[in-house]
């Protein structure tokens, strides 16, 4: 009886071992019939997305072509940007060229505007024709007076100074090309580039204006009559006696002024450093920085219309000193600067100009000391 048991559960071993081994089977072919249908979706799908491409390009809409066609536009803006600024392309697959690159940003040069514009005394007039701004010349002095007899007259004499209005332009044209496709930006240059005229214009005139019809009178001007041209110093050459003889002559017989300002040329201002003590040692201080600095503790500011004792002939002014808001600028309108693309329509240009309505003057008696060139002494016999 017992070996009958065993044989038996021997025999439902076997039956489950037949059985697993018949799921496993199952199982493998149902995993190789799903990757076989796979297969054969992917490629009917491929297929389909082929014939799909096909049939869309033959039917693309307007939308579709103007998009393209944009596309196409803008690629060649940038290649055409590229050629304008003349950089390396590649004009074909597989060519092999040495880039020349530029950059997107305009180095600035030297400084070309004097910092004096902006020390001067300015007054917004805007809508005004002519300014007049009265100063005091001198006044009277006492004296005795016996018993009974009149007080002694003094009078205050005053004068005034005129600042007529003149009118400062500056005008330049660019080509479309030159705003469009540089990767610099030119235009914005050239926009800036008229400020910066009108300004060089005016900060020359403050010194050099000859004070004739729609002009500024200049510190060296004739016509600035707050000036006594008897006050007038000369200088034949730059030396250890300079700076003295300019600081005592500025001013009244009763005080020696606080210092003021020099304006004077870069040349000059490089005499100043030259000069010697006699011992090989800089006998004048001199602190440069930019357009301003200090001569021994004496604030200079370097303005190019003033004249340089090297190449001035005897009697050219060279330099002034004095307070800056001695000299006075209305500014009757605001410096405008205008755009137009319709003068030159038809070639393309873009014209830009620049205006301001101003005026300037000295404003107060004897306002600055003139420095003009001496002639040189004649040596000793």
């Amino acid at each position: 009886m017992g070996e009958l048991s065993k044989e038996v559960d021997k025999e439902d071993a076997d039956l489950e071992s037949l059985e697993k081994e018949l799921r496993e089977l199952k199982d493998e072919k149902a995993e190789i019939e799903k990757r076989q249908r796979i297969q054969a979706e992917l490629k009917g799908m491929q297929e389909d997305k082929k014939q799909r491409k096909s049939v869309e390009t033959f039917n693309l809409t307007a939308d579709d072509l103007a998009a393209g066609q944009d596309e196409l536009d803008k690629e060649m803006e940038e290649r055409g940007a590229a050629l304008m600024e003349k950089r390396a392309v590649t004009v074909s697959s597989g060519d092999l060229v040495t880039p020349k690159h530029d950059k997107a940003t305009i180095n600035d040069t030297f400084n070309q505007v004097s910092t004096l514009l902006d020390r001067v005394q300015s007054t917004p007039l805007n809508g005004g024709e002519s300014y007049a701004v009265p100063y005091e010349i001198q006044h009277g002095e006492g004296n005795y007076t016996a018993e009974g007899e009149p007080y002694v007259d003094v009078d205050v004499d005053f004068g005034y100074a005129m600042i007529n209005k003149t009118k400062i332009t500056a005008y330049s044209e660019i080509t479309e090309e030159v705003e469009k496709l540089p990767r610099a930006d030119y235009a914005s240059r050239v926009v800036a580039g008229n400020t910066k005229a009108v300004r060089k214009k005016i900060t020359r005139e403050i010194l050099s204006g000859s004070g004739g019809t729609g002009e500024f009178v200049g510190i060296f001007s004739s016509q600035a009559t707050a000036i006594n041209p008897a006050t007038d110093i000369e200088v034949s050459e730059i030396d250890r006696d300079t700076l003295d003889e300019i600081i005592y002559s500025y001013g009244g017989d009763e005080d020696v002024e606080d210092e003021h300002v020099l304006i004077l040329s870069k040349d000059d201002l490089r005499k100043f450093a030259q000069v010697e003590d006699g011992n090989n040692r800089k006998y004048y201080d001199v602190v440069n920085n930019g357009n301003t600095g200090t001569i021994n503790g004496v604030r200079y500011v370097i303005n190019s219309a003033a004249g340089s004792s090297a190449v001035a002939e005897d009697g050219d002014y060279l330099m002034a000193y004095g307070p800056l808001s001695n000299y006075e600028m209305g500014i009757f309108s605001p410096l405008e600067v205008k755009r137009s693309d319709d003068y030159k329509f038809k070639q393309g240009m873009i014209a830009h100009r620049g205006s301001v309505f101003a005026g300037g003057n000295v404003v107060a008696f004897n306002g600055f000391l003139r420095v003009k060139k001496g002639a040189a002494e004649a040596p000793e016999a």
